[in-house]
């Protein structure tokens, strides 16, 4: 069992035309960890829509990065999306996540929100510091049937 976490990073100019980079990527790392292909393409969506939040919502106007770091571990892939993008503090919503000023219930990443990442993905999870950016990780375990030798 090795137990070595190897880490593959990104660093991308914050617009659109670059997620497909990311998402060949996460395709070939995945690829090579023996994900399925129905697998993969869920990760493809939650990881286009973690890019796309850091476009549309991080900068604003152009200029901004994207990194993205892609841990592979033996039994798991995570990928983390950071940008060093505007974030605000959340009056009024303490206790209450937030991604980029707005509560995590009315969030709507590429039209179709934060809850596809987490529906897709067996781990979500989002920091998000004022002056800092925010960072999002989407976690997918590798699942290993018996059959498999």
């Amino acid at each position: 069992m090795n137990s070595d976490v190897q880490t593959v990073t990104l660093r991308l100019p914050a617009n659109a035309e670059y997620v497909d980079i990311v998402r060949l990527n996460l395709y070939g790392i995945a690829s090579k960890m023996g994900f399925s292909y129905e697998e993969i393409e869920d990760m493809k969506v939650a990881v286009s829509e973690a890019c796309n939040n850091s476009v549309l919502y991080a900068y604003g106007q152009e200029g901004g990065m994207v990194e993205v770091l892609f841990q592979v571990a033996d039994e798991s892939l995570s990928i983390t999306v950071r940008d060093e993008g505007e974030s605000f503090d959340s009056v009024g919503t303490v206790g209450s996540p937030t991604l980029h000023d707005k509560d995590l219930s009315e969030v709507q990443i590429g039209g179709l929100g934060f809850y596809l990442m987490e529906a897709l993905m067996d781990e979500v999870s989002v920091t998000n510091q004022t002056g800092k950016g925010t960072e999002i990780t989407l976690t997918k375990r590798l699942a290993r049937s018996e059959e498999r030798v």
